[in-house]
């Protein structure tokens, strides 16, 4: 399976948001491959995979400057990229995308804070798809293109708006994962 065609197939007509999708995908899939390393019986491929497809709800999206005719709040990418991958035959892939937001979204938060989402739990459960939804912490999508990697601290502080509990599991992920505080 080649994501490339697939994110290809549909973002053909939004090239400007297909080049930023690209970028971040693959600063995400390199830093989860990275991470991979250390865990010998995680599927590489599928993590290499995931990582570059994660986000390919983003084009139901409504952005200003990259995506106005998008119908949906941003937020909604996740699921939104489940269905699309559901319907391209990638169920494991497909729960990827929905469950990546933030470190996870529960049933409880959505019900709690309203949010525009389907009423169950989003949140990462394999070992693949917390180093996916890891690896994505460090990196957001610019409208110039730019990927830069943001520093733990920066991830701490935009994670607190969310809550302590989500700073608790980042925190936890970066023990699991290797990555020090300290190191950014």
């Amino acid at each position: 399976m080649d994501p490339l065609k697939i994110i290809e197939k549909y973002y053909s007509r939004n090239p400007k948001l297909l080049e930023i999708l690209i970028r971040h995908s693959e600063a995400v899939a390199n830093k989860a491959l990275e991470i991979a390393k250390k865990f010998p019986n995680v599927d590489s491929n599928f993590i290499y995979e995931a990582s570059m497809l994660h986000d390919i709800g983003v084009i139901y999206t409504y952005i200003p400057k990259l995506n106005p005719e998008g119908k949906y709040p941003y937020i909604a990418h996740g699921y939104l990229g489940r269905e699309i991958l559901e319907k391209e035959g990638l169920p494991k892939h497909a729960l990827v995308c929905e469950r990546h937001i933030g470190v996870g979204i529960t049933k409880k938060e959505i019900i709690e804070k309203n949010l525009p989402l389907p009423k169950r739990d989003m949140i990462p459960l394999t070992l693949e798809e917390k180093i996916i939804a890891f690896a994505d912490k460090f990196f957001s999508k610019h409208p110039d293109g730019l990927v830069k990697e943001k520093s733990v601290e920066e991830i701490i502080k935009e994670l607190k708006k969310y809550g302590n509990e989500k700073v608790k599991i980042f925190k936890e992920w970066l023990k699991l994962f290797g990555k020090e505080e300290q190191n950014g």
